[in-house]
């Protein structure tokens, strides 16, 4: 099998993960930028996650241009993903969703940082884009590379950022990699919500989250981004896709 296909597998693969573990509804995505073309990316036409096929990914420019002459509709946030891999040479997949838990912390002044080992995939800081900031009032919707490229210099090198009274976007270096974060950062939220009705919380320090971003970014086969690749595709129904090895 070519890189590309396998790239599309984990892309058909990691938008069934995404929706069966409540991160996408009827709306977000997940992309991949083309393993032979730096210069472009591969997302799936505009439907809902749980429902993409091989067939679906189309393959744009940076700008959000579609390539060829493919008429399909495309998703209008497409330029969340172009601005992404304009701006960050390491970013290879982007996750853009409206998970639950995540969005009282783009409307609140509380700070959403990593408390649980698992999320300290999410970084020291997660910052929040208003798009109110820059533009006024709009629909929420990234839908310009002007406003793809604010978003991008919010994110700047981090791993994840949130957007006020809409969702959050993560990057990753694979497609596994950027699914496994934008689950944890769902799990973080609803964690941190609940443990605030406690007390004071004991947050992850940033020694911890280097030591333990550390150990993920071995890729050791069965360990991290590949053990949990693997248990989500059995819960979504994509066991037969496992291929037992990052990609």
């Amino acid at each position: 099998m070519s890189v590309l296909a396998e790239v599309i597998d984990d892309l058909v693969t990691g938008s069934r993960i995404l929706a069966a573990e409540g991160i996408c509804d009827a709306f977000g995505h997940v992309s991949a930028r083309h393993p032979d073309r730096d210069d472009r990316f591969l997302l799936a036409r505009a439907q809902p996650p749980e429902l993409v096929e091989h067939d679906d990914i189309m393959e744009f420019e940076l700008d959000g241009t579609p390539v060829g002459d493919d008429g399909r509709k495309p998703f209008l946030e497409r330029f969340i993903h172009g601005a992404l891999y304009a701006a960050r040479e390491d970013v290879r997949s982007v996750v853009h969703s409206h998970s639950h838990s995540v969005i009282p912390f783009t409307v609140t002044e509380a700070k959403l940082r990593p408390l649980l080992h698992s999320s300290a995939v999410l970084g020291k800081d997660v910052p929040v884009w208003d798009a109110q900031t820059t533009f006024g009032d709009t629909n929420l919707l990234i839908s310009s590379n002007e406003m793809g490229e604010d978003f991008a210099d919010v994110l700047d090198s981090g791993t994840c950022a949130l957007m006020r009274g809409h969702g959050s976007t993560v990057v990753g270096r694979s497609v596994r990699e950027a699914v496994y974060t934008a689950v944890y950062l769902e799990v973080n939220a609803k964690l941190q919500i609940s443990a605030s009705s406690l007390g004071e919380i004991k947050h992850l320090t940033d020694g911890e989250i280097d030591l333990i971003q550390s150990r993920l970014a071995d890729a050791k086969p069965g360990e991290g981004y590949d053990r949990a690749w693997q248990f989500w595709c059995r819960r979504a129904g994509m066991a037969h896709t496992y291929a037992g090895s990052d990609t």
